[in-house]
């Protein structure tokens, strides 16, 4: 229980750091970066412990799915949105990764999901629709919505291969090297698209700081424990607390308001992603 709460509450406070981050740092060029410092410290951590870095083709394949789609794609997308949406938003369009991993495990995976699981999906999904139209009429920008939703759609396909990755052990090597792959995927994308322009402020240094460490490293370590020793289904059900942390942390250190459209569907997001993962284990095979 103290693992998953530890995790939730270090990976919704990502998105309220990222967000101070692309206010001041190009959000590509920075990620990258701080792939490359987590990367390189991870590594040190596992080299000093005694972890290698031999491992089966399986293992390489699925670490470098889970590098490109979890760090690459999911998060490069949000921290681009994250210029013109609201952390609180993007904590919320995240939360529904569990629904999309149901989704995809039934198409590739041949996982059935009961009655409840259908109910949940269809209650998850209007949940999100609803805070979206609630911040797309309020002024969120379309493009950043986008990028999200594609995002999910990329930590989701991650969330399936990190089973793979760590079936071996050194687990704090595959950190590592997935934040390696994740840095040399997006570093060429920064230095074609983003200008090297920086507002360096103790803020900006305070932040960096903060998601190279704690999201970035210890949140990605707890998270592929967890799944270890709880399996993917149970991990993912703290998720559940995604929105609820989110939203908390974005209001509290960015000022971001809270509507009761947006209270409302949190209530329905939490419950359908409830649903769909009591169904996943209740089901019959």
């Amino acid at each position: 229980m103290f693992m998953g709460l530890a995790y939730v509450l270090m990976w919704s406070s990502a998105f309220s750091s990222a967000r101070i981050i692309v206010q001041d740092a190009p959000p590509l060029m920075a990620l990258s970066v701080r792939f490359l410092v987590s990367g390189l410290a991870a590594i040190l951590i596992a080299m000093w412990s005694g972890q290698s870095a031999r491992m089966t083709a399986a293992q390489w394949r699925n670490t470098i799915i889970y590098g490109v789609c979890q760090n690459g794609l999911y998060l490069g997308l949000f921290f681009v949105a994250m210029q013109w949406i609201g952390a609180g938003l993007a904590a919320i369009i995240a939360s529904a990764m569990p629904l999309v991993v149901a989704a995809l495990s039934r198409i590739f995976l041949n996982e059935r999901v009961g009655p409840l699981g259908v109910a949940g999906l269809l209650a998850g999904f209007a949940g999100v629709a609803l805070i979206m139209g609630s911040r797309v009429s309020g002024g969120a920008d379309p493009l950043g919505l986008l990028l999200c939703a594609i995002g999910v759609l990329a930590l989701a396909v991650a969330t399936l291969a990190v089973r793979g990755a760590t079936s071996g052990g050194n687990i704090m090597m595959i950190v590592g090297l997935q934040m390696l792959v994740a840095s040399a995927v997006l570093a060429p994308v920064a230095l074609m698209l983003e200008e090297p322009l920086i507002n360096w402020s103790p803020r900006l240094g305070l932040a960096f700081a903060y998601t190279t460490i704690v999201p970035g490293l210890l949140a990605t370590w707890v998270w592929f424990r967890l799944i270890g020793r709880i399996g993917s289904t149970r991990a993912a059900a703290y998720h559940f607390l995604n929105p609820f942390f989110g939203v908390a942390i974005a209001a509290a250190l960015l000022g971001e308001p809270i509507g009761l459209r947006d209270l409302l569907g949190v209530a329905i997001i939490t419950a359908g992603i409830w649903a769909v993962q009591v169904s996943r284990r209740t089901a019959p095979a």
